[in-house]
C-alpha cells in the first residue's frame, strides 16, 4: 500500500498558521516517513512497546479532568509536554524529552529547520562622516542620508547647494526632453541646430582653461584640506578641471548615490522608518489598532511588514488579517496562562511563570518593547514571574497591563518591568499595578522598590503613587512623631523612595542638626478633596481579594 503522508506544520512559532497535534501524531508521522528503513522501524517498535507497557501500568484518566488546552491544541500535563507542544521549541529539545522521537528521528535533514528569531534591522543608522548630522542628500531630493555616497558634507557641499544643483539638473533634463520630442521625426543626418551650435561653443569656451596648473594658494588650500580631513572627505575638485566637466562628474555622483541606496536606507529616506522608531508602525490587538512608539526585535520577516496582527489572548503575532481570523477561530485561550491570584469584579491578575510558559512570556516582552524605551529583556524570561492584569467581559480576559519581578532579587526589587497598554492609560490601571506589586511585598514581609533606571512615564507613575501613599498615611496618622522607618514598614515602600518623595513635596526640613518631617495640611486637604471627587470610580486594589502565597525559594 502507498504510504500515507501526513502534514506537519513547522514555522517561526507566531504566525498563527500552525495547528500542531499531540506528540502521538508526531510519532505516527515519523513512523510513516521511516517505513523504508528497517532498523529504524524496529527501534520505533521497541520504543512503542515500552510506551504501551508503561501506559498499561498507569491508571486511566477521565476526559473531563484534563487540563485546559494550550494555543496549539494540546493538553499538557507537565512542563515538558508544554515545551514540546510549543511551536518555538527546537526540534533537538523535543527529541531529548521523548525517547521514542529520539530513536525514530535519526535523519531529519530533509525537513525544514525552525527559524531563529534574533535578527533585526539596525535602527540607529547614522552617516559615518565625522561631524555630519545626516541632514540633506547629494541628489537634493531627500531630507536625510545614512551613507557616504549620499553625504553632502563628504563631497564638500551643503544641503542647500545640493538642492540648487538638483533644481538646475531637472530644468536641463526637461529642456532636453522637449528638444528630443521636437527632433523625433527629423532626419537622422540633420545638420546641428543653432541652439546646439551655441551650446557646443559654450562648452569649448569653458574647457579652455582646464589644463592650466594650480596656483600656490590653491595648492596650500588643498594640502590643508587633506591634512585636516584625510580620507573622511572628498578632495577639493574646484579648479582642477573645467566647470562643465565638474558638473558632469557631480551629476554622475548624484545618480550613483541614488542607485547605491540599500533597501533599508531607501525606506528610512522615504520616511517609512525614522530614527529611534521601528518598522512596525501599527499593531492590530483585539478591537484596537495601536500606534507603536519604539523598536521591538520581532523577526525580520514580520518587522518589514509595517503592521502586525497579534492575538490578544495568547499574544502570537501574525502577518495578515486572514491568518489572525483563522487563528482566532481555533485559539482556545481566553485568559493568560498560569494561576489567577486576584479577582475583584472584572479585574483579574494572573501569575505566569517565565519557565513554565516561556513562549507566552517572550511574546509579552516583545509586545511590551513596542511601548517601552529602556526594556532590554526579550528571551531570557525563565528567572522572572509575570503578573498580568486583565479586564473580563463575555469574550474573555483582555490584557490591561503587566509587571514582572525576579524570583530571587538580592536588592528586593518588586518590579523589573511594568507596562500599561496604551488603550488603558490614564484610567488608573498603572497605579493599580504598582499598588499590587507593593501588596505582594507586604505579604512577603519585605520592603520593595522598582528596578532602576525608571523610564520617564514610569517615574511619573511611581512619584504619583508614592505621593498618594504618603499623604494617605499622614491623613490617618494621629501621633506626634513620624518615623520614616515606621512608614516604610507599614507601606512596604523603600525609605530612599520615601525621602525623595518628601523632598519633592517640600515636607522634609533640616533644623538644628535633625531632619524633620512637616505635615503640610494644605497638601493633605487637596489630596482628600480629589479622593472624594473620584468616589466609586477610583480604581484600587482590595487586599482581601488576593489569594496568593509567596513562591518557595524567594
Amino acid at each position: 500500500m502507498p504510504r500515507r503522508r501526513q502534514r506537519v506544520h513547522v514555522g517561526s512559532g507566531s504566525d498563527g498558521t500552525e495547528d500542531s497535534d499531540s506528540s502521538a501524531e508526531r510519532e505516527q508521522t515519523n513512523s510513516s516517513e521511516s517505513d523504508g528503513n528497517i532498523p529504524k522501524r524496529t527501534r520505533l517498535t521497541r520504543a512503542s512497546l515500552r510506551l504501551s507497557q508503561s501506559s498499561q501500568d498507569t491508571p486511566d484518566v477521565k476526559q473531563d479532568e484534563s487540563p485546559p488546552l494550550t494555543p496549539t491544541g494540546n493538553a499538557p500535563s507537565s512542563e515538558s509536554e508544554l515545551d514540546i507542544s510549543s511551536p518555538n521549541v527546537s526540534h533537538d529539545e523535543s527529541l531529548a524529552k521523548d525517547p521514542a522521537l529520539r530513536d525514530s528521528d535519526k535523519d531529519l535533514s530533509h525537513r525544514p529547520k525552525r527559524r531563529r528569531c534574533h535578527e533585526t534591522y539596525n535602527f540607529n543608522m547614522k552617516c559615518p562622516t565625522p561631524g555630519c548630522n545626516s541632514l540633506g542628500h547629494l541628489t537634493g531630493k531627500h531630507e536625510r542620508h545614512f551613507a557616504v555616497s549620499g553625504c553632502p558634507l563628504y563631497h564638500n557641499l551643503s544641503a542647500d547647494e545640493c538642492k540648487v544643483k538638483a533644481t538646475t539638473r531637472e530644468k536641463h533634463e526637461e529642456e532636453a526632453k522637449v528638444q528630443e520630442e521636437s527632433n523625433r521625426h527629423a532626419t537622422r543626418h540633420q545638420t546641428p541646430t543653432s541652439r546646439q551650435t551655441r551650446y557646443k561653443e559654450q562648452v569649448t569656451e569653458m574647457r579652455k582653461g582646464r589644463n592650466s596648473g594650480l596656483s600656490k594658494e590653491q595648492k596650500e588650500k588643498y594640502m590643508e584640506h587633506r591634512q585636516n580631513h584625510g580620507n573622511t572627505r572628498e578632495p577639493l575638485l574646484e579648479n582642477i578641471t573645467s566647470e562643465y566637466d565638474l558638473e558632469l562628474f557631480r551629476k554622475a555622483q548624484a545618480r550613483a548615490s541614488e542607485d547605491l541606496k540599500t533597501p533599508q536606507e531607501r525606506l528610512r529616506i522615504q520616511g517609512q522608518i525614522t530614527e529611534g522608531s521601528n518598522m512596525i508602525k501599527t499593531i492590530l490587538f483585539g478591537r484596537y489598532e495601536l500606534d507603536t512608539w519604539y523598536h521591538s526585535p520581532y523577526p525580520e520577516e514580520y518587522a518589514r511588514l509595517g503592521r502586525l496582527y497579534v492575538c490578544e489572548f495568547c499574544l502570537k503575532y501574525m502577518k495578515s488579517q486572514t491568518i489572525l481570523r483563522r487563528h482566532m477561530a481555533k485559539c482556545v485561550w481566553k485568559h493568560p496562562p498560569g494561576d489567577e491570584v486576584y479577582r475583584k469584579g472584572a479585574i483579574s491578575v494572573f501569575e505566569v511563570d517565565g519557565k513554565k510558559n516561556k513562549i507566552y512570556c517572550q511574546n509579552l516582552c516583545l509586545l511590551a518593547k513596542l511601548f517601552l524605551d529602556h526594556k532590554t529583556l526579550y528571551y531570557d524570561v525563565e528567572p522572572f514571574l509575570f503578573y498580568v492584569m486583565t479586564e473580563a467581559d463575555n469574550t474573555g480576559c483582555h490584557l490591561v497591563g503587566y509587571f514582572s519581578k525576579e524570583k530571587n532579587s538580592f536588592l528586593n526589587y518588586n518590579v523589573s518591568c511594568i507596562l500599561t497598554m496604551p488603550q488603558y492609560m490614564r484610567q488608573g490601571y498603572g497605579k493599580m499595578l504598582i499598588d499590587f506589586s507593593y501588596l505582594l511585598s507586604k505579604v512577603e514581609e519585605k520592603v520593595g522598590s522598582p528596578e532602576r533606571p525608571l523610564s520617564d512615564l514610569g517615574l511619573i507613575s511611581y512619584r504619583s503613587y508614592w505621593k498618594e501613599v504618603l499623604l494617605r498615611y499622614m491623613y490617618n496618622f494621629q501621633g506626634k512623631e513620624i518615623s520614616i522607618k515606621e512608614i516604610s514598614q507599614e507601606t512596604a515602600v523603600n525609605p530612599v523612595d520615601i525621602v525623595s518623595t518628601l523632598q519633592s513635596l517640600q515636607m522634609l526640613k533640616y533644623w538644628k542638626g535633625k531632619h524633620l518631617v512637616l505635615k503640610r495640611q494644605d497638601l493633605i486637604d487637596e489630596w482628600k478633596s480629589k479622593e472624594t471627587k473620584r468616589g466609586s470610580n477610583n480604581k484600587t486594589i482590595d487586599p482581601s481579594s488576593l489569594k496568593w502565597t509567596p513562591p518557595k525559594g524567594t
